[in-house]
């Protein structure tokens, strides 16, 4: 590191796409571009310390370019095509946990209502609680094939438990149709006992686990939305990884695959 707002060059950071190759680790700290919500954000992850969840990254410093430093949280990360271990039950249980431990300490967090929250992956109805909004693989931190730690939080923003755990279930599930997860997760996942164990670990309540498969759809939407403003935009990466993944017509196939096993999932959850 240099004087505040200059960088060195440190060791490119690989995973995620809205910040590809511009997230870099200098020894114990991460530099990467700060998002609009960061003095909320910040403050929001120091409070999480402070109310018995450590397992964020600590914020350091806001740079005059732009930018923010946190510390470094060592550990594995999985990136596509995942690997056998990342799709375990006993990973996808630890990730249940996780995102329940996370969501105890927040709930107890006032939330900053002049923040300025993103909105792209936020539910749509609220809440009372800043959460991740974008629990892929990518931003969950393993040690011993168990979920220990959420990082990147840029998609932050208040809404309810149920939101959060269904934008986690999208990905740790999959909540995909056969043909969309082939090329990125491990053949044979049982998805109506992934959700359910998904469910189980986090403890959603009867009435979140009736809402879940409509919920979940709704994310799918949100999701596709999010995707269909980045490529307007002209994002390269987006643009790119719409056109190698089947352009909107896979979009399409999981929101129908979606609609045609709701019953399928409500009765898994029911059960």
């Amino acid at each position: 590191m240099t004087a505040e707002g200059e960088r060195t060059e440190g060791e490119a950071l690989a995973g995620g796409m809205a910040n590809a190759g511009a997230v870099f680790r200098h020894g114990d700290l991460v530099e990467r571009p700060a998002p609009r919500s960061a003095p909320a954000l910040h403050a929001h992850l120091l409070a999480l310390s402070e109310h018995g969840f450590d397992e964020v990254p600590r914020p350091v410093r806001l740079t005059a370019d732009g930018r923010e430093r946190l510390t470094f949280v060592p550990g594995d990360v999985a990136l596509p095509p995942f690997p056998h271990w990342a799709m375990s039950a006993t990973a996808l249980r630890s990730v249940g946990n996780l995102l329940r431990r996370l969501h105890d300490a927040s709930a107890r967090i006032a939330v900053d209502a002049d923040a300025e929250w993103p909105r792209s992956l936020a539910d749509p109805a609220g809440g009372t609680m800043v959460c991740h909004n974008d629990v892929c693989p990518d931003n969950v931190v393993f040690r011993d094939g168990r979920a220990t730690a959420l990082i990147d939080f840029d998609m932050a923003a208040p809404g309810r438990a149920v939101w959060d755990v269904a934008m986690t279930a999208r990905y740790w599930v999959p909540m995909l149709d056969p043909a969309s997860a082939a090329p990125l997760y491990p053949a044979g996942l049982d998805v109506p006992t992934r959700l359910r164990l998904l469910a189980d670990s986090y403890g959603l309540s009867p009435h979140e686990r009736a809402e879940l498969p409509d919920v979940i759809e709704q994310a799918t939407a949100s999701c596709r939305a999010f995707v269909a403003d980045r490529v307007a935009e002209g994002d390269p990466v987006y643009t790119r990884a719409l056109s190698e993944r089947g352009g909107w017509q896979r979009w399409d196939r999981i929101q129908e695959w979606l609609a045609a096993h709701r019953r399928v999932f409500a009765g898994a959850l029911a059960t």
